[in-house]
């Protein structure tokens, strides 16, 4: 209560009425280091979405569904928990006019304007400081960025900024300013150490017509031979980059309102005329070149083999050992380290049996780490960044649990998978078309789950990476070389939780039309499948998929493994 106090103080210190607290950093990050986790100091909340409203009187913490469940246990009574966007702040403030104060780093005006616009509310631009502590934060380390080769990458530096500088001068543009890291890594080909669950460099990147590039980053570590080959960029401290933004003047720049900071845009925006236009690395990078999409098939072949090894190892000793989520999860990881190529995990992993799999992104703790019984279910969602690829797999797999009606959901389940991965694409499919054809058979039951069916997934980056998604809202239309994740669930409070998870790229058929082809190679447990309520469609997909996936990783099998590898695999 110490640190909301204070941020009470400073609100009467303000004459303010609120103040908002976001989960990212400056650079809107996924995953953002512990250093700078604000909504995470104040409230205990470790999600990757949420943020903040403290009032003088009370305090209100939004997340979305994936994180209700999680955000109640973790912030007590200390916050009210709001899910969005079922309810927005224009619900919790309706009619008042408050005056609420936000840091104009950490904000982007399209954000702010989506969340409060329909109140009668004003926002207040005010200076953080250190309102927050920040220095109690663990301290940053020392971080290391290295440069992709182009047999790594796919396509040059210079093939990339070709593409950029031509969209400029098709809109008769002066800049762009990349304020996305993610994309300035890919406009790079950099990556970095400095994350611990994406190898994206904390960087913003801007581009001229004539096709200089000038990279903003902590610049403390980089060798200035990163780009001894490619004369075109010159680093920039990222300190010095309001100093940098504030002498350009009389040009026309584009910025991506969604990840400019309201800093950032007020600085260019006072000597020169600002053009708001969605980043078109966005949809560039969106669409996988031909070594890219090896390359991940290679990183989901290892990836396959740790995870179908570490699930044999579950099944075989669950019975026999006491094994918690944070032991199942540690030895999952100790399966991926066996390979060189393996860098980090792509995500925290989500290990949860029993009522803790519910949870959606549940990350198991040592208060609520729980024993693998017999009879349960265990859900294991998990990640891997390999040097060529990012990878992302759920498995829910049965601890002999024989429940009729748990098998008829976990079915329905699996059906939505296959109608995902089955899905016809035409020229204007999107991601929104998808969605529905993954919960009709939940919804047949008045079932559903409190999540988007798929997300966008990048290459050796983030393994949550738009445009493209498969969720309700999501309008893109879905090209060649789009991975996506295909993972239909559901859950019961304080009961179980099911996913089926594999990631899924969009490539041409014999006949040169769109088809989803999969990427993830590991067995989907058939104990939990009621086969009468599976179509003779749905029944040859699974096989064939269960048929290549033992052909793909028997050779990494030994005898034992191998042996139960073909059983899992065999025909329903």
């Amino acid at each position: 209560m110490e640190k909301i106090n204070k941020i009470k103080n400073f609100i009467n210190l303000k004459n303010l009425d609120g103040y908002i607290v976001p989960k990212n950093d400056e650079f809107f990050s996924e995953y953002v280091p512990n250093h700078k986790d604000r909504l995470k100091k104040i409230s205990g909340f470790t999600g990757s979405y949420g943020f903040a409203l403290i009032l003088k009187k009370e305090n209100y913490l939004f997340v979305d569904g994936r994180y209700t469940l999680q955000a109640n246990k973790e912030v007590g009574k200390r916050f009210k928990v709001i899910t969005i966007p079922k309810k927005k702040p224009e619900h919790i403030l309706k009619g008042k006019n408050l005056k609420i104060g936000y840091n104009p780093q950490v904000h982007t005006e399209e954000n702010l304007k989506r969340l409060f616009l329909r109140t009668k509310c004003k926002l207040f631009e005010v200076k953080e400081g250190n309102l927050i502590n920040q220095n109690n934060f663990t301290k940053k380390k020392i971080i290391k960025v290295f440069k992709l080769k182009d047999n790594e990458a796919g396509e040059s530096i210079r093939s990339k900024l070709k593409k950029i500088v031509a969209n400029l001068n098709k809109q008769k543009l002066d800049l762009q300013f990349i304020t996305s890291s993610e994309n300035a890594s890919w406009l790079l080909n950099i990556r970095s150490d400095e994350n611990q669950y994406t190898p994206i460099v904390k960087s913003r990147a801007l581009v001229d017509k004539n096709g200089k590039i000038y990279l903003f980053l902590d610049s403390n570590n980089i060798k200035h031979k990163l780009f001894k080959n490619f004369e075109n960029v010159k680093i920039i401290d990222v300190k010095f980059i309001k100093l940098f933004l504030s002498r350009i003047k009389s040009k026309k720049i584009c910025i991506d309102k969604n990840t400019c900071s309201i800093y950032l845009k007020n600085i260019l925006e006072k000597n020169n005329k600002i053009i708001y236009s969605v980043d078109p690395i966005y949809l560039l990078k969106s669409n996988k070149n031909q070594i890219e999409i090896n390359n991940i098939k290679k990183a989901h072949l290892l990836d396959g083999v740790a995870v179908t090894r570490f699930l044999i190892w579950i099944k075989n000793n669950f019975e026999k050992k006491r094994i918690s989520e944070i032991k199942a999860q540690n030895k999952l990881l100790k399966f991926r380290k066996e390979f060189k190529k393996f860098v980090s995990l792509s995500f925290p992993t989500i290990s949860g049996t029993g009522a803790n799999a519910a949870v959606i992104h549940y990350r198991a703790s040592p208060q609520t780490n729980k024993i693998l019984k017999k009879g349960e279910l265990y859900l294991v969602d998990s990640g891997g960044q390999y040097k060529f690829g990012t990878t992302d797999v759920t498995r829910t797999i049965s601890l002999k649990n024989y429940d009729d009606r748990i098998k008829e959901i976990y079915t329905r389940v699996l059906k939505g998978h296959i109608a995902v991965a089955n899905f016809k694409i035409k020229k204007n499919t999107t991601g929104s078309q998808i969605d529905l054809a993954a919960r009709n058979f939940l919804k047949q039951k008045n079932l559903n789950y409190n999540h988007g069916t798929g997300h966008g997934v990048g290459y050796f980056a983030n393994v949550h990476e738009g445009p493209q998604a498969i969720s309700i809202g999501n309008k893109v239309k879905l090209l060649k070389g789009m991975v996506l994740s295909n993972e239909p669930g559901y859950y019961e409070k304080d009961k179980f939780g099911i996913r089926i998870e594999n990631l899924i790229i969009l490539n041409k058929s014999s006949k040169k039309n769109l088809k989803f082809e999969n990427l993830t190679l590991v067995p989907i447990d058939k104990s939990l499948i009621i086969k009468e309520l599976m179509s003779m469609d749905e029944i040859k997909w699974l096989n064939n998929y269960h048929k290549t996936v033992f052909f793909k990783l028997k050779k990494f099998m030994n005898y034992k493994e191998k042996s139960i590898l073909k059983d899992q695999c065999s025909n329903i």
